[in-house]
């Protein structure tokens, strides 16, 4: 445990972005999971739950928590999936 206040308070920012970060993450993730599902099931929603996915994928990209050649390579992915 840091006795220094600025450690003090380091650890705390830190523990908030890992919490917001896991946070983002894991939207981004379950986006990509129902939209895949949505495809195999032949769902109607399926141009929604894309564009939510889509939309994960950027916020995560803008944030920092993904490169920007990953978001575009996912979405890409995504894509190809949709028009199949």
């Amino acid at each position: 445990m840091p006795n220094i206040e600025s450690a003090i308070k380091r650890n705390r920012q830190s523990q908030k972005e890992s919490a917001r970060n896991t946070h983002h993450m894991s939207a981004m993730r379950t986006a990509k999971k129902k939209f895949a599902v949505a495809v195999e099931d032949g769902s109607e929603d399926v141009q929604s739950l894309y564009d939510n996915a889509v939309s994960e994928i950027d916020k995560a990209a803008s944030k920092g928590l993904i490169h920007q050649n990953k978001a575009n390579r996912d979405k890409a992915r995504l894509a190809t999936k949709l028009s199949k």
